[in-house]
């Protein structure tokens, strides 16, 4: 079990994962990128996909698996859509990239398409669906994994958890409807996690690695994760690896790297970005008036038991960032005592950085 957590203010805790990334080898500008990733992670309440991350992203910065600085290069573009090469660098600038252009097309004609390959593990997906949603435009983005799920009625791994985002601006700039979901019963970090702090995970998460239920994190880790809905979950993900893997002419299934247990070779990863006009098919005016109308009619609906109130993707997500930019990110001890030996490793001190205490 976790032997407690502590609030690490959000300034502090960015400014010393960036000393560490950059001190590990990955240039200044690129470390903003990916810390500004894990961080929104964290803020988000997504702590799977957060700052307890940033050792294996410097791990394989060190090993040369991830480029210490990011070239993305266009190496095809044709109306409405571009395909980039990460060229193995840092997978949330590629993201961002291939996210930026979508939304640059989609300003221009309506809608606009980003691919990327040889890329590696981007984060969280919500991260680049909501600059989507920033520029009034609705965003979505998918992006395949190392192979730790089986298809549906196999029992060997081939999809990885192929998560998937959209977001929808609304009437409120402050209230997007953000939606992101692994197409596993839940994302692969939350299992990594569960492992890292030795702690059990609920039935019906995964298998072991004899195809046999566990509730053990680390057994979980070694194990193969379960879809979503069992055959609903498993067409997802073939959908996810058909746009972001076979499309883009990124690795696919088993040939992409895992990020924690293969140093033999980059992750090859493959991602799948788009942007639209909201006023493609209705005036402006009418699609806010239409989108609000919709949102407030569902939060109005009466909760059922254990339900304070209905709310819509993204509502939690926005009160969990509000009360941790106030108060800090909660971090386990073990995350914490992780950070702290990443940075001796990397010859960053604590001290000059995080609150006494930590």
């Amino acid at each position: 079990m976790s032997k407690g957590t502590k609030r690490v203010p959000v300034s502090e805790l960015r400014s010393y994962a960036e000393a560490v990334l950059t001190a590990a080898g990955t240039v200044a500008a690129d470390a903003k990128v990916v810390v500004d990733n894990l961080l929104d992670a964290n803020l988000r309440g997504v702590d799977s996909h957060g700052i307890s991350r940033l050792g294996i992203y410097c791990k394989r910065v060190e090993l040369g698996l991830v480029a210490r600085s990011t070239e993305v290069t266009v190496v095809r573009a044709c109306g409405i859509a571009a395909l980039v090469s990460g060229n193995n660098g840092s997978g949330a600038v590629v993201g961002v990239k291939a996210m930026d252009l979508a939304i640059a097309k989609a300003k221009e004609f309506g809608i606009g398409v980003g691919g990327g390959k040889e890329s590696t593990h981007c984060g969280t997906l919500a991260y680049y669906t909501s600059r989507a949603v920033r520029e009034g435009l609705i965003g979505f983005a998918a992006t395949n994994a190392p192979s730790t799920m089986p298809a549906w009625g196999a029992r060997q791994p081939y999809f990885g958890t192929n998560p998937l985002s959209y977001a929808v601006p609304t009437g409120n700039p402050e209230r997007p409807i953000v939606f992101d979901m692994a197409t596993s019963t839940v994302a692969r970090g939350k299992i990594i996690l569960a492992a890292k702090i030795k702690q059990s995970i609920p039935e019906g998460w995964a298998l072991d690695k004899n195809g046999y239920p566990t509730t053990d994190g680390q057994a979980a880790f070694e194990g193969l994760m379960l879809p979503v809905g069992g055959h609903k979950g498993s067409g997802l993900a073939l959908l996810v690896e058909i746009l972001s893997g076979v499309i883009t002419g990124a690795a696919i299934g088993p040939q992409m790297g895992h990020l924690y247990g293969d140093f033999a070779k980059p992750q090859g990863t493959g991602h799948f970005f788009a942007a639209m006009k909201t006023d493609l098919f209705l005036s402006q005016e009418e699609f806010q008036a239409r989108i609000d109308h919709l949102c407030a009619e569902i939060r109005a609906l009466p909760p059922a038991p254990g339900h304070q109130a209905v709310l819509l993707p993204g509502d939690p997500e926005r009160q969990t960032k509000a009360e941790r930019l106030e108060n800090g990110i909660p971090l386990s001890q073990e995350v914490i005592d992780e950070l702290i030996a990443l940075g001796k490793c990397y010859g960053v001190d604590v001290a000059d950085y995080l609150p006494k205490g930590i």
